[in-house]
């Protein structure tokens, strides 16, 4: 059986890309922050059934929690950066990127005390028009990256791009997992799409991919979308909120179904031992 990479963005319910015109960034260290209660019941999960993942981590959630990013590597798993502080690489010129993505990777290390290899840009916001970004993260160090996304989608994507992995120069980059189907790309890495779709048809075409592509798949979620007693943000739409609130709660029982089905791993583990 395939192993799959489990992988998952550490940042807080109202660091969300949907909410940036809605909580102000200077705002950030007045609310009450949930990250640790989240990663806890995430590291018990993975606990469970011995499974090692990826955590994409915020800077701004390292500098203020150390202690939980430490457990995390104590546990097995690979840190690995989510930039520093959740702007989206298609905000940002080169020379500012540059900036956040050497920042978060040297505060990330300095904490965990290893070596940070892999990226992944906030909101997928890597794409045809800021490619740049991948030459920058080479020359600051990084081996890989998983921030384009071969979808259609309002906010982000690159559906042109590769479905599976492959170099930009020296980089490896990692796309999040597609379908193909009907001539199209259909998102089957995880995020809202997982919590919107029935779980036997998010499993399907994990099964999918692993059968027909014999890829491994990337999947990915939040620790916000196991919280459905987080505070609730009033005045944003409803668009918004359908897709940040909703089946919060049946989320945990999904990723443990997920967890028991499939067999997974690290990014690290399972694409820079192959490349």
């Amino acid at each position: 059986m395939l192993r799959n990479a489990m992988t998952i963005d550490v940042e807080d319910y109202f660091q969300v890309s949907a909410f940036e015109n809605h909580i102000p960034r200077e705002n950030w260290e007045n609310l009450p922050c949930r990250i640790e209660r989240n990663i806890e019941l995430i590291l018990s999960l993975l606990d469970e059934k011995k499974i090692r993942a990826t955590f994409f981590t915020l800077g701004w959630i390292a500098l203020r929690y150390p202690e939980m990013v430490r457990r995390i590597v104590e546990n097995g798993h690979e840190l690995a950066s989510h930039g520093s502080s959740h702007a989206r690489v298609s905000d940002q010129d080169p020379d500012s990127f540059r900036l956040d993505v050497r920042q978060s990777k040297h505060l990330l290390e300095d904490i965990g005390g290893g070596e940070v290899k892999g990226y992944r840009a906030p909101s997928f916001s890597i794409g045809a028009k800021n490619l740049w970004a991948l030459d920058i993260l080479e020359e600051e160090g990084y081996r890989y990256s998983s921030s384009i996304y071969p979808i259609r989608h309002d906010h982000y994507g690159m559906p042109e791009a590769p479905r599976f992995g492959f170099r930009h120069k020296g980089l490896l980059e990692l796309p999040a997992t597609t379908v193909s189907l009907f001539s199209r790309n259909l998102p089957a890495a995880g995020g809202g799409y997982f919590r919107l779709l029935p779980y036997p048809l998010s499993k399907w075409m994990i099964e999918r991919v692993n059968r027909v592509d014999n890829e491994p798949c990337i999947f990915y979620f939040h620790p916000w979308e196991l919280d459905p007693g987080q505070p609730r943000q009033k005045g944003v739409s409803l668009k918004t909120r359908f897709r940040h609130y909703c089946n919060l709660s049946q989320m945990e029982r999904k990723i443990r179904s997920l967890l028991s089905d499939f067999e997974w791993d690290r990014m690290d583990c399972i694409f820079l031992e192959q490349s």
